[in-house]
């Protein structure tokens, strides 16, 4: 079985409501970084808990930011790639502060 499927389709987020136009790589709201758990492997629609995943970390590696999404119906966590055109950069300067904040010491 192919680990990815380009699956193009529009979405409204269930989260803010804003509605995304997908490009087949899309798996995350652009605006509020909240995803759906629909995916076994990316792309193929087959997991059936259809939680929130909360987008919780995000990193750097390799020339390229990734986000940590975290189910919030069954707790699995997920990394995406994300590109310079599918984020909402605010929500990711927050993210990056909030992380920031949790790492210092008191």
């Amino acid at each position: 079985m192919k680990k990815f499927q380009r699956t193009i389709e529009d979405f409204v987020c269930e989260k803010c409501n804003a509605k995304v136009k997908g490009d087949g790589y899309t798996n995350h709201c652009p605006e509020c970084l909240w995803s759906k758990h629909v995916d076994i492997n990316p792309g193929d629609r087959l997991n059936q808990c259809r939680g929130l995943m909360k987008p919780i970390d995000i990193f750097f590696k390799n020339q390229t930011w990734h986000l940590v999404h975290c189910c919030e119906k069954c707790k699995q966590s997920r990394n995406i790639k994300l590109s310079d055109h599918n984020f909402n950069i605010e929500k990711i300067t927050n993210l990056i502060k909030k992380n920031l904040k949790r790492s210092l010491p008191s």
